[in-house]
């Protein structure tokens, strides 16, 4: 299955959703949405790499730590992601992410602020995994 990502109507934020064969696509996916909020990903480089690392049993509060995770190293770099790989050995998830500093001419979409408890679901479907959250904006 390939790896994507949609999302879902929620009233004062945005619902996120990836899609993908395994657990760990269908996160990436997610953060791949939750980055093409902020900016158009085919419009970025890939000059900066960033590491992120957690330990999580649970696969929901997983997503919510990937995101933030994301979004924390994002603002501390000043930086905006279009590529995303996660691997996970137990509880241990490492996850990078490629993307480059914003830019002056940078076209910048809507901030997102962190990901959310809020209709947080991670499941097996028929085609592989989904992930979603509603994120702050």
């Amino acid at each position: 299955m390939p790896v994507s990502y949609d999302y879902f109507e929620h009233d004062a934020d945005i619902g996120v959703i990836g899609r993908g064969g395994t657990l760990e696509q269908a996160f990436e996916s997610a953060a791949g949405a939750t980055f093409a909020i902020m900016a158009d990903p085919v419009s970025l480089g890939e000059a900066l790499e960033v590491e992120v690392a957690f330990v999580e049993d649970d696969v929901e509060f997983a997503l919510v730590q990937w995101l933030n995770a994301l979004i924390g190293a994002a603002r501390e770099q000043g930086a905006v992601f279009r590529r995303f790989a996660l691997s996970r050995q137990g509880s241990r998830w490492l996850g990078r992410a490629w993307g480059e500093r914003w830019r002056d001419d940078s076209e910048r979409g809507v901030e997102v602020k962190g990901a959310t408890l809020t209709m947080l679901s991670v499941k097996p479907t028929e085609a592989g995994w989904e992930a979603r959250c509603v994120v702050d904006v």
